[in-house]
């Protein structure tokens, strides 16, 4: 990605600290001494800053810190959560005592438990998570904001602003557990946003641009920022509307990626073992084109998405959840996998309030081969998707249908902008049918390239 030009404060760098480990040992030991077979403890310790301004003018300034804890224990196959933002030993101790008294009064759960000590990581790698600049200032955010904004204006057609916003924060995070486990990492991130109109009265049109990064120097630079987000509203002007027809659809790849976040979810271990997801008996089956691949990767230096240790203290590794367009694996955490009598594959997430669950890391689509131009110069007609409006996907059938607007492809090429468009199809078909262009890029934990789709059916009236 292209730098920044505005810059925060100088980068001294600060020591990384770790959260009190003792604490949360101690908090062990309490729990046991209070009746509990195993326990695991979570600490969460955070801070951020986020201004925003419009038409020049600043309209926002939040700042906060806070720190949570969130303590789990079990008694026999009960468990029960308790979170507290109260760190002095007394309440830690009645935070203990009292997890345990619940703990008896709540029904068995077959599957939930702490991991075995096998299980366990013992080492993981620096993923560089943490840029260790000291927090920006709000004017140095504001500067980001003016660039941003300044940008997206001086934009030819662009009449009217949403404003820009910029915010930072980093998170120190501590998992420790009964079972030996101890583990912590720090994460920093940085934001830049800005969306505006363009054309006027009834005929207005809004779009927006965004980035977002572990790094300062990995966000995209604020002056570009800007110009898209310009760009992208006066492109969309004075649209039309589209016949009905069942034709090829294209996602460009600001849009590609919630089509691989209807993935994650089919193949969540929780979805599986209940039978609620339209891809439960897949397992091993073509689901997608041969040549695809879709990895979820928690390694990535600098990932939006990375994690050293998942969140009941198991290894991380990358997965090839697709490869070659075969279903090779669920995501599953302890519970999942005891459901499914299955390993489990590191993916546990969770709070400091309840139970861990599985989600993805980085997660993302493998490039294809052709660019974006090239991959719709066959199509006669057909529909370029840059945005969409609703939710409305059924996570047990597959069925899909979402309002989108974007540009007409004729000819191969965009001809015109469109929108009050409904896309509709079914998952599993979608995913067969899907061929790659080769722009790839990182801007979240979920991503994907530019997507073609053949055969989805377009109601444009």
């Amino acid at each position: 990605m292209a730098k920044a030009t505005t810059k925060p404060p100088s980068p001294k760098k600060r020591p990384a600290t770790a959260p009190d480990a003792n604490l949360l040992a101690d908090l062990m030991k309490w729990a046991t001494a209070a009746g509990a077979d195993a326990a695991d403890a979570l600490y969460v310790n955070g801070e951020s800053i986020s201004v925003a301004q419009r038409l020049g003018k600043r309209e926002k300034l939040e700042s906060s810190e806070g720190r949570d804890l969130g303590l789990r224990v079990f008694v026999g196959k009960r468990q029960a959560f308790v979170s507290s933002t109260d760190f002095s030993p007394a309440a830690l101790r009645t935070l203990a005592e009292r997890a345990v008294d619940m703990a008896r009064a709540v029904p068995e759960d077959p599957v939930c438990g702490i991991a075995p000590e096998e299980l366990l990581a013992h080492d993981w790698p620096d993923l560089d998570l943490d840029d260790r600049r000291r927090a920006p200032s709000a004017k140095a955010l504001l500067a980001l904001c003016a660039e941003t904004e300044d940008a997206a204006r001086a934009v030819k057609g662009v009449t009217n602003s949403e404003g820009a916003e910029a915010g930072w924060g980093r998170t120190s995070v501590m998992l420790a557990a009964s079972n030996g486990f101890a583990g912590g990492y720090r994460r920093s991130g940085y934001s830049l946003s800005c969306a505006v109109l363009a054309g006027e009265g009834t005929g207005m049109e809004r779009d927006y641009e965004w980035s977002s990064a572990v790094h300062f120097d990995d966000l995209m630079a604020p002056a570009k920022v800007g110009r898209n987000a310009g760009k992208f509203a006066v492109e969309r002007l004075n649209p039309k509307k589209a016949a009905n027809a069942r034709l090829p659809v294209v996602y460009d790849r600001r849009v590609s990626s919630s089509l691989i976040g209807h993935l994650a979810g089919a193949i969540n271990g929780r979805s599986v073992a209940r039978g609620t997801s339209f891809l439960k008996d897949r397992m091993g089956q073509q689901i997608f084109a041969k040549g695809v691949r879709i990895v979820d990767n928690p390694h990535r230096k600098r990932g939006l998405g990375s994690r050293p240790f998942d969140a009941e203290g198991l290894p991380t590794r990358r997965y090839a959840v697709v490869d070659d367009g075969l279903l090779t694996t669920w995501l599953l955490d302890l519970a999942a996998a005891r459901q499914l009598d299955l390993a489990p594959t590191g993916h546990a997430s969770r709070g400091t309030s309840g139970p861990p669950s599985p989600t993805t890391s980085n997660f993302y689509l493998e490039k294809g081969k052709l660019p974006p131009d090239e991959l719709i110069a066959d199509i006669e007609s057909g529909l370029y998707i840059t945005d969409l409006i609703g939710f409305g996907v059924n996570g047990v059938t597959g069925d899909y249908s979402r309002g989108a607007s974007g540009f007409w492809i004729e000819n191969g090429k965009r001809a015109w902008p469109v929108s009050g468009i409904t896309v509709a199809g079914n998952l599993k078909d979608m995913f067969l049918n899907m061929t790659a262009a080769n722009d790839l890029q990182f801007k979240s934990a979920t991503n994907a390239p530019t997507v073609r789709i053949e055969g989805m059916t377009i109601a444009g009236s």
